[in-house]
């Protein structure tokens, strides 16, 4: 369905929004909800009160229809009276005459408690943090699907564009290779300096002259000798590999290994690099998630963000016309590689309303497939706290995809479940971190659910 039909919905009355976190994601929801026929943001809600003005301002939200409000009946007089509730407490949120609570507060437990909250409360819900998806999702939507609602992942994120992307290339009957997405950063070389730019550092790195262009013929030695020599920079983390298992548990597909090859490759190369090894790529198998960094100059685009599937041509007639038209294909012609390299944050976010509002059902159902765990990389010790730090890194813990299975002692334990535990036990590098190795908490919303979600799918 073209994306105009969805928002030619009649608009009387429109689909009402509160919102909860924001952040990058949930401030450009507000602003380009403000300016979608038929969706009105009415409420929003943050543990930083300004941060809600802001956003409303930005949205066009005329100042003296904004109304700071510390109780229920506050708000919802707010709303009575024409205005815009904003608030710290979400819970304030839940009894307003709302259609949807969309979710993007990025911290998992919160999102737990949040979606389960408006659920409760008779409202739709919009998942926009992928933490908390990727450990209860199927949980989360087997509440709303008993209450007569839906709790849905929303565009804008590369999760939902990339199963978009993967359903599309099924529908059409595309044999895939490989699908996944791009990290959120590029590598960008300048040959002239000879220097590799990332995530605000610059180093020069003469010797990438000489695999600056891949030989098809020794491709993996190629993608293994830029690897060596980047090196210092990481080549994924952990939201890509908490991205890549909302994918699995919304498509069925599985990464080729459990820490990823990430390689560092140029657009026009992954048809040649994300095939099988039999066919001079690097991967074992075909039919896997992936990721890639995403390297080029400044004066390419950029794919930092964008999301791919690369199919086999078997139609030989049609894909050299089609190769002839700028797809990306393998050296041989018998890969291309079809891809979105960009996503928008909030500013897609309505379009998956409108067709959720149509339809009745989430954009895709969640079930257990993989799960992120993690692995000790050095000695932990009884006592340690398991904290999140920068990009969710847990010190001396490497994040790993491997098949979802319920929580049992001996089993490890996904990794947004174990992040804030307190250790009750050492961990041997290269063990996995199990349930018997953490201090279970007392109360959480989080666990409950993934309680709840292991007893309707694996007993």
């Amino acid at each position: 369905m073209h994306n105009h039909a969805l928002f030619r919905r009649p608009v009387d009355p429109p689909l009402t929004v509160a919102l909860v976190g924001v952040g990058e994601f949930g401030a450009s929801f507000m602003f380009r909800s403000g300016r979608a026929p038929g969706l009105r943001v009415v409420a929003g809600a943050d543990a930083h009160m300004a941060r809600v003005i802001a956003a409303a301002r930005a949205a066009g939200i005329d100042e003296d229809r904004i109304r700071s409000c510390s109780t229920h009946g506050q708000a919802k007089q707010a709303l009575s009276d024409g205005c815009f509730a904003a608030v710290e407490d979400a819970s304030l949120l839940m009894d307003l005459p709302v259609d949807w609570v969309v979710e993007a507060t990025g911290v998992p437990e919160a999102a737990a408690r949040i979606a389960q909250q408006a659920i409760d409360h008779g409202k739709n819900v919009g998942m926009v943090t992928k933490e908390c998806d990727c450990v209860v999702g199927p949980a989360l939507q087997a509440r709303a699907r008993a209450a007569g609602v839906v709790c849905t992942m929303v565009d804008g994120d590369q999760p939902s564009l990339a199963i978009r992307l993967i359903a599309w290339a099924r529908s059409l009957g595309l044999a895939i290779v490989c699908a996944g997405k791009s990290s959120e950063y590029d590598f960008i070389y300048d040959p002239d300096a000879r220097t590799i730019s990332a995530l605000g550092r610059t180093l020069t790195v003469s010797p990438l002259q000489h695999h600056w262009h891949v030989d098809s013929a020794a491709l993996p030695d190629s993608i293994a000798a830029r690897r060596a020599l980047l090196a210092s920079w990481p080549h994924s983390t952990v939201p890509d590999l908490c991205e890549l298992a909302l994918i699995a548990n919304a498509t069925g597909m599985k990464p080729d290994t459990p820490a990823l090859h990430a390689p560092v490759a140029r657009t026009r190369e992954l048809p040649d690099v994300l095939r099988p090894q039999a066919e001079g790529g690097i991967l074992a198998r075909s039919g896997v998630l992936e990721i890639f960094n995403c390297l080029r100059r400044a004066d390419e685009a950029s794919f930092a963000g964008g999301v791919f599937v690369v199919v086999r041509c078997d139609d030989e007639a049609s894909w050299r016309v089609l190769g002839g038209k700028g797809i990306p294909m393998s050296s041989d012609g018998r890969l291309a590689m079809l891809h979105n390299p960009i996503h928008l944050l909030g500013i897609e976010a309505p379009a998956t309303l409108f067709d959720v509002a149509s339809r009745g059902q989430p954009s895709a159902w969640l079930r257990p497939v993989c799960d992120l765990y993690g692995r000790a990389i050095r000695s932990l010790r009884a006592g340690e706290v398991l904290s999140l730090g920068e990009r969710h890194a847990i010190s001396g813990v490497e994040p790993m995809l491997l098949d979802a299975a319920p929580l049992q002692p001996d089993v490890p334990i996904p990794y947004y479940l174990a992040a804030g535990c307190k250790l009750a036990a050492d961990v041997a590098p290269g063990h996995m971190v199990c349930l018997k190795d953490v201090h279970v908490p007392r109360e959480s919303t989080l666990w409950e659910l993934r309680r709840a979600q292991d007893q309707s799918h694996f007993e």
